[in-house]
C-alpha cells in the first residue's frame, strides 16, 4: 500500500487509508451521527475554552459567541 501525504493550501486535511476504508463501510445514517458528533464536540470544546476565558459572559452571550464562531459569523 502506497502511503504519501500531501500537505499543501490545496488540501485541508489527510485521511489515512485505512481509515478511508473504515469509512466507506459506515452506512449513510452512520457517517451523519460520526459527523454530527465531531461538530457537537467541537461545540462543547468551545463552549469550555469561551466560559474559561470569559468568566464574565453570561450563559446567553456564551451561547452566542458559540453560534457566531461555529457558522463562520453567518449568525
Amino acid at each position: 500500500m502506497k502511503n504519501t501525504l500531501r500537505l499543501d493550501s490545496g488540501q485541508i486535511e489527510v485521511v489515512d487509508d485505512s481509515m478511508a476504508e473504515v469509512l466507506r463501510r459506515k452506512t449513510p445514517a452512520e457517517r451523519i451521527r460520526i459527523g454530527f458528533n465531531l461538530w457537537a464536540s467541537a461545540r462543547d470544546m468551545l463552549m469550555i475554552h469561551l466560559k474559561k476565558n470569559h468568566p464574565e459572559w453570561d450563559d446567553e452571550k456564551l451561547r452566542q459567541e458559540v453560534v457566531r464562531r461555529l457558522s463562520h459569523g453567518a449568525v
